[in-house]
């Protein structure tokens, strides 16, 4: 189990959770979406490949059009 804060909630997840599994799990998968790991920008091609640990901290966000 891995114990992150997730915009600002804590939440637990599963082992072997990756970015991409995190956003499949809020139905994000498309949406125009950027997310902060850790304080770093991660690539969408590396969601796949990123585990994510206990007291990880991950930002979610998702662009809206409007005007």
């Amino acid at each position: 189990m891995a114990k992150i804060q997730l915009n600002g909630k804590k939440i637990t997840l599963k082992s072997n959770f990756s970015l991409l599994d995190l956003i499949k799990k809020y139905k994000l998968i498309n949406k125009k979406i950027a997310i902060e790991y850790n304080g770093k920008i991660i690539q969408k091609t590396n969601y796949k490949n990123r585990i994510l640990k206990n007291n990880d901290k991950i930002e979610i966000v998702h662009f809206i059009g409007g005007g």
